[in-house]
């Protein structure tokens, strides 16, 4: 019986799969109109891991944050990047958390990133380059803790829309790596038993302000 629910779903979907893709064929993003694209915040992620005595990589994430790209698909080296993240939004999965709320001590504590304080994570890109249609880096100003310092990230360009489907507007989807020594921007806490090489991966999508 679970196997015939299965092909018999597998048939219904099947059409609709070569459908969708042959109605919904990507855009060249040379093609995208330009202007501001907001950040579509139930399609992103920014997940930070980081070693734990060697023995494993420590995931967590951020879930409160926001992103504004003014894309120039003239020259898209020419677009800039603005990213602010709540320090407050930690989410570590940590087990038992009404008897150790681990999240608000990674989150408000003073030896780590003292949220209270220190209210924002931020980014602002200085400048893009591309490698080929696909790939590329954005350089940019990461702050917190009171620190500025230059990061780049390497950027993917994943694909975009000029009517995203079920939504009908403008979109545009990529994925970011980087990493970061922590002690840079005063954070030291525990080096090297919790590594100080924080890699981090962001995966977004941006949907065009129909007004700009």
């Amino acid at each position: 019986m679970k196997k015939l629910l299965l092909t018999t779903a597998f048939t219904f979907l099947l059409p609709f799969s070569a459908t969708y893709a042959q109605d919904n064929q990507m855009t060249p993003y040379a093609e995208m109109p330009a202007g501001n694209y907001s950040l579509d915040k139930t399609h992103a992620s920014l997940t930070w891991k980081v070693s734990h005595m060697g023995l494993s990589n420590y995931t967590a994430r951020f879930t409160d944050f926001d992103a504004d790209l003014i894309f120039n698909p003239e020259d898209p080296t020419k677009s800039t990047l603005k990213v602010s993240v709540n320090p407050l939004s930690i989410k570590t999965d940590y087990p038992n958390a009404e008897k150790k709320d681990f999240d608000k001590e990674l989150s408000t504590g003073t030896d780590w990133l003292n949220g209270n304080e220190y209210g924002q994570i931020s980014f602002k890109s200085k400048s893009m380059t591309m490698n080929d249609d696909q790939t590329g880096t954005v350089t940019g100003d990461l702050t917190f803790l009171g620190v500025t310092k230059r990061v780049t990230l390497d950027v993917t360009f994943n694909g975009a829309f000029k009517q995203k489907p079920f939504a009908g507007i403008p979109a545009l989807g990529f994925s970011a790596t980087t990493s970061i020594k922590r002690s840079e921007w005063g954070l030291d806490t525990y080096v090297p038993a919790i590594g100080d090489n924080v890699d981090i991966i962001i995966e977004t999508e941006f949907n065009k302000d129909m007004d700009s």
